[in-house]
């Protein structure tokens, strides 16, 4: 993930948050974010996958001894690959924990 990536989404969960403390929380602009989010979601996944195809690639070419990769450049994607990975473990677990506190509310 590109630090340019990385400040699109921090940008996009920036205007969620404002959104949600502007009390526009259940407009119908909330569902259009919803959908905004879902897919906010799927590309961060995809993301996240491609990052770590990209390392396992680069891994694979430096085993094999390939000119082209290097070890700084390898290393460089692992540690990327894994904050990424790590980043959207996170914000699974957030999810998670949201869910979890409105389904004990009670009604």
């Amino acid at each position: 993930m590109s630090d340019m990536e990385i400040n699109q989404v921090l940008a996009q969960m920036r205007a969620m948050a404002t959104a949600a403390s502007s009390g526009r929380v259940g407009s119908e602009s909330d569902a259009a974010q919803g959908a905004d989010f879902g897919a906010l979601m799927k590309d961060s996944i995809n993301q996240v996958n491609e990052a770590q195809s990209h390392a396992k690639a680069m891994a694979t070419a430096f085993e094999a001894g390939s000119p082209d990769v290097n070890l700084p450049e390898m290393m460089v994607a692992m540690q990327k690959a894994s904050l990424s990975f790590q980043a959207m473990t996170q914000v699974r677990n957030k999810l998670l924990s949201a869910y979890q506190e409105v389904m004990n509310m009670q009604v």
